[in-house]
């Protein structure tokens, strides 16, 4: 029998995998500026998406707690928790995502968000982030050091951790870069996320949140534009290619709605921890 070494889960850099996977991602991460100019339209659409219930029916909140929300935007979750906690902490590195949920918290008269502008790279206590009874992460675990992030969030949560990590290809349609002759790569997703908690003594529970396949846009126009987000420098012919991939998903429309169906359904791993006083 050829000698060999038996490797066990121990031998395993899960950072390094996931970092191996993040540069063969068939897809490019946006930076503030480009969340900034898609501020306004992220807000009104994820407004009363189905994600925002099922995510919020997993917190244990309280009347008398904080929140802290990294990757706000523009308040999709910290506008709602808002009315259920003593106070909210809401940051993010978009000044525009946080202008829109000020200007979202003002015209609902909720007094009780602060916004700081922050990276998951910034010095957060610096920045005067301090420890809050529940932290939240949802859907903005695509930082590139995760494992220095993880450390982070957990470090600023005095009682629970929830973060929201994809699963395979969610959120992009992989149907939509075939058909403008894309290759695509999922890159890493929420396996890569536990087993780097794992590494760090966190043993997290898993809820999957499955949504709908059906996505309704007000216009032709708006799907285009938000499918088109899924591509860094689309050209003229993908546009119109991703158009005609379009109209054959339509499965209804009327003079103010269509509704397309993605060929699989998004899903999204809600990743929690109770903090016990341990450190990682």
């Amino acid at each position: 029998m050829a000698n060999s070494k038996i490797q066990t889960f121990a031998d395993i850099n899960w950072a390094e995998l996931r970092a191996n996977a993040f540069e063969k991602k068939g897809w490019s991460n946006k930076g503030p500026k480009e969340w900034d100019a898609k501020a306004a339209s992220f807000a009104t659409r994820n407004k009363s998406a189905s994600y925002i219930d099922l995510f919020l029916d997993l917190l244990p909140l309280e009347p008398t707690m904080s929140v802290l929300d990294v990757g706000s935007g523009p308040g999709t979750l910290a506008i709602p928790i808002a009315g259920k906690v003593r106070s909210v902490t809401a940051i993010d590195f978009s000044k525009g995502m946080l202008e829109g949920l000020n200007k979202i918290a003002s015209e609902e008269n909720v007094t009780n968000i602060k916004t700081i502008h922050c990276a998951w790279e910034d010095d957060w206590q610096a920045k005067g982030i301090r420890p809050h009874d529940i932290a939240i992460a949802s859907r903005a675990m695509g930082v590139r050091d995760l494992e220095t992030a993880l450390k982070k969030i957990n470090d600023h949560a005095s009682r629970y951790v929830f973060l929201s990590d994809r699963i395979g290809e969610t959120p992009f349609d992989v149907a939509a870069f075939a058909a403008v002759d894309r290759p695509f790569s999922a890159g890493p997703d929420y396996i890569y996320t536990i087993n780097i908690l794992y590494s760090l003594g966190i043993h997290p529970n898993i809820s999957v949140l499955t949504l709908e396949r059906e996505m309704t846009f007000s216009s032709m126009e708006e799907a285009l534009r938000s499918y088109s987000w899924m591509f860094s420098d689309i050209t003229a012919s993908e546009t119109v290619a991703l158009e005609k991939y379009l109209q054959r998903q339509i499965v209804s429309r009327d003079s103010n709605t269509l509704t397309l169906r993605r060929e699989a359904p998004p899903r999204w791993a809600v990743i929690w921890w109770q903090k016990n006083g341990e450190r990682p």
